[in-house]
């Protein structure tokens, strides 16, 4: 296993991860509103929010995805096991001992938003949740921080959504994937650096229900200020 980089005092603790699909025919227009208005009023400009990146799948990406119901309650994966679903993503990290003082900002901001007309209709959530910071492996030596990965100039991305089985803990699974699988997954593969998290379960009365998923897909980096890949996602 590669040895992880130096600790510094701010650490990566908790994150958001949103993945939505635009409504066809209003994919610049989202992809505007999104990273001109939203990526900072709805998330940058809240406390302890310390870093976020855009995401995209091409039709060529979605292509590419794969999904599988879900061991743990034999759902089908996203909506309807309908794995090309979700064009953009957004992810973004949140210091360590602050998620419920960050969270607490969200819901008042996301209802501000609402009231004073600056969220955006022609789209759907395929799935947005918190997660909360587990693992890290790396495949070289003193390699990029987990704090600094949304800021440094990756190619792209990948996501993969597991659960674990059986008698098989959170825990357990997250040392072996740490321990044992990920190092060799990763050793000499174009793969630099391996995060994982487990999600943080949404409460009885919550406004939406996330579908529990198998999944994996590829993203690549929006270009920002521009409509790249607005005429790419179908």
């Amino acid at each position: 296993m590669a040895t992880p980089p130096p600790d510094y005092p701010v650490k990566l603790g908790s994150l958001l991860f949103t993945l939505v699909e635009p409504h066809q025919g209003h994919e610049v227009a989202y992809h505007r509103w999104y990273e001109r208005d939203h990526f900072y009023a709805g998330c940058l400009t809240g406390p302890h929010l310390f870093a976020g990146r855009r995401w995209v799948a091409t039709r060529e990406l979605k292509d590419l995805r794969t999904a599988a119901p879900s061991p743990a309650s034999g759902r089908p994966a996203l909506y309807d096991g309908r794995p090309d679903l979700g064009s953009y993503l957004a992810v973004y990290w949140i210091e360590q001992g602050k998620h419920a003082e960050h969270l607490e900002w969200a819901l008042e901001r996301v209802m501000w938003l609402h009231r004073n007309g600056r969220m955006f209709a022609e789209r759907d959530h395929v799935h947005t949740l918190m997660f909360h910071h587990r693992i890290g492996v790396w495949r070289d030596d003193d390699g990029v921080p987990a704090e600094l990965a949304l800021d440094h100039a990756f190619a792209g991305m990948g996501v993969t959504m597991v659960d674990a089985v059986g008698d098989t803990t959170a825990d357990e699974l997250a040392t072996w994937l740490q321990e044992e699988h990920l190092p060799a997954v990763i050793a000499d593969g174009p793969a630099a650096l391996v995060l994982g998290s487990l999600p943080e379960p949404l409460q009885d009365d919550a406004p939406v229900q996330q579908p529990e998923v198998a999944w994996s897909g590829v993203f690549l980096p929006t270009d920002p200020g521009t409509d790249r890949y607005t005429d790419q996602l179908w």
